[in-house]
C-alpha cells in the first residue's frame, strides 16, 4: 500500500466520522460543526498535497471519494434522526432518503455500465460537483442553525436546494449513463 500524507489524511477524515456522529447524537452542534469543518480541511489538504507534492496514488483515488461519501452520507443520516430534548435543527427524512438513493443509484449505474459495456470511468459531472457543494454547505448551515436558531430559515432553504440539486444531479447521471451505454454499443 502507498501510505502517503494525502492517504493518511483521508483515513483520518474517516476516523472523524464516529466523533461527528457522537457530537450530533449528543446535540452538540458547535462540536459537530467543528468536527465537520476539520474533516473539510483534511479533504482540501489531501488534494492540495497530492497535486503539489506529486503524491497521487491508486489508493488515494479510492480513499478520498470513499472518505467524502462516508462523511456526507453519515451527516445526512445522523442529522435526520429525531431525538428527545434535542436542540439541533434536523434534515427531513425524505431529503436524507433522496440523497442516499441518488448515491446508491449512481453506484448501481456505474456497476451496470462496467458489467454490460466494460465502461470503467464514470466521473462526476459539473452538476454533480455543484450538488456536492450544496450538500456540504447545507450540513454546515444546518449545524450552524443548531447554534444560532435565527439561521433556521436559511437552513430550510438550503435543505430544499439540496433536494432540487440532488434530483437534477440524479437525472443528469441517468442521461449520461444512457448516452455512455449507447456510445459503447457496436
Amino acid at each position: 500500500m502507498n501510505w502517503t500524507i494525502p492517504n493518511l489524511l483521508s483515513v483520518f477524515r474517516m476516523a472523524l466520522v464516529p466523533l461527528f456522529v457522537a457530537e450530533v447524537l449528543d446535540a452538540n452542534a458547535a462540536r459537530a460543526l467543528a468536527v465537520f469543518l476539520a474533516a473539510g480541511v483534511t479533504d482540501a489538504l489531501d488534494g492540495f498535497i497530492a497535486r503539489i507534492w506529486g503524491q497521487q496514488s491508486a489508493l488515494g483515488a479510492y480513499l478520498d471519494p470513499i472518505a467524502d461519501k462516508l462523511l456526507l452520507v453519515t451527516a445526512y443520516v445522523t442529522l435526520a434522526i429525531p431525538q428527545a430534548n434535542a436542540t439541533l435543527f434536523r434534515i427531513p427524512y425524505w431529503v436524507s432518503a433522496l440523497v442516499l438513493t441518488r448515491d446508491v443509484v449512481i453506484v448501481i449505474m456505474a456497476l451496470v455500465l462496467y458489467l454490460v459495456n466494460g465502461i470503467r470511468r464514470f466521473p462526476p459531472s459539473p452538476v454533480s460537483k455543484v450538488n456536492t457543494a450544496i450538500q456540504v454547505a447545507t450540513v454546515v448551515i444546518v449545524l450552524a442553525a443548531g447554534i444560532r436558531p435565527h439561521l433556521e430559515v436559511v437552513a430550510t432553504g438550503a435543505i430544499y436546494a439540496v433536494a432540487a440539486s440532488t434530483l437534477l444531479s440524479g437525472l443528469d447521471y441517468l442521461f449520461r449513463a444512457n448516452r455512455m451505454s449507447a456510445d459503447a454499443r457496436p
